[in-house]
């Protein structure tokens, strides 16, 4: 064996006990210890100058592993089923013949059930029930609100959450609080001029979003504001906006306008060619806008719970 080939191998371990016990016998201890020291050293950088790819145990120059998780916030809309009715013959009948008119809007679709105008005229409806028959239709509830103690506890043993989102019924408009304002100056001046500010700054509208590239196939573009494509939007896309959605070009796929509740949103395109239209929830399917496809500009509003198309002149 060779001086390096000891070097090599994990042989020294053994070995310099032997030296150091052999080298006792013609030098000094200290000598000994020099010797010994000698050829741990020299392993040490010979394995380290022999490692692949030239790898270190330095923690800082290690290849990076990217984590296995995260988190990030995002907005996701879905369908609002609001009950009327109890009787679940009936509630079936008319989703059959919505989903008739939108099969690929529907089809395996989350939603979430407001059972608040039900409970207001006092009508008991088991969510256990209802939650059967609507995944026997492909729709996936994932949410209850305006829900009674008992149907909460219902939703609970489905593993389905509860909204506790504030219902607009209690939402405070600028007019009702500008008069809460002026009905308690009196009173309490600095507050009521705060509320006041507070209803000022609420009424300043949001950022428009602009968008110069086609919306593509797959695509979703949500706007806190009014949305303007100068582009085509493809079928399959969704677009949705607070306020307005301003397409000038041809519109495909589905536009939503009003998410949030605003009715008075308008919906403004060159070429209306939509699968689905909508504002503040109420919508419009390809099947009925078959009949308005004339490649002209047209504006979309809301009246009385009816969408309004309209030819721009």
């Amino acid at each position: 064996m060779t001086f390096n080939s000891i070097f090599k191998t994990n042989v020294v371990p053994i070995i310099c006990p032997v030296i150091y016990t052999v080298s006792l016998e013609y030098m000094p201890e200290f000598l000994s210890a020099v010797l010994v020291g000698i050829i741990v050293k020299y392993r040490s950088i010979h394995c380290k100058s022999s490692r692949p790819n030239g790898m270190s145990k330095d923690p800082q120059t290690a290849s990076y592993i990217p984590p296995a998780l995260e988190f990030k916030s995002g907005t996701f809309f879905v369908p609002i089923l609001i009950l009327f009715s109890n009787d679940l013959a009936v509630i079936e009948q008319h989703l059959q013949e919505k989903i008739r008119l939108a099969p690929e809007f529907f089809r395996n679709s989350p939603l979430i059930v407001d059972v608040r105008e039900l409970n207001k005229q006092g009508h008991d409806l088991n969510i256990i029930h209802l939650t059967d028959k609507l995944r026997m239709m492909g729709l996936f509830p994932t949410g209850i609100r305006g829900g009674s103690e008992q149907q909460n506890e219902q939703a609970n043993t489905l593993f389905i959450p509860i909204d506790t989102m504030r219902s607009n019924d209690s939402a405070v408009t600028f007019g009702e609080t500008q008069k809460q304002a002026t009905n308690t100056s009196f009173s309490q001046p600095k507050a009521a001029a705060a509320e006041a500010a507070v209803a000022v700054s609420a009424t300043v509208p949001p950022i428009t979003t602009l968008i110069t590239q086609p919306i593509r196939s797959g695509q979703r573009v949500y706007a806190a504001g009014d949305l303007v494509i100068l582009s085509q939007v493809s079928a399959g896309a969704e677009i949705m906006a607070e306020e307005n959605i301003h397409v000038y070009n041809t519109l495909r796929g589905r536009a939503l306008a009003g998410v949030q509740g605003n009715k008075a949103a308008r919906i403004f395109c060159f070429d209306l060619q939509a699968e689905l239209i909508s504002i503040a929830g109420d919508y419009k399917t390809s099947e009925d806008l078959n009949k308005i496809r004339n490649k002209k500009p047209v504006q979309i509003y809301l009246q009385d719970h009816a969408l309004i198309i309209k030819e721009i002149a």
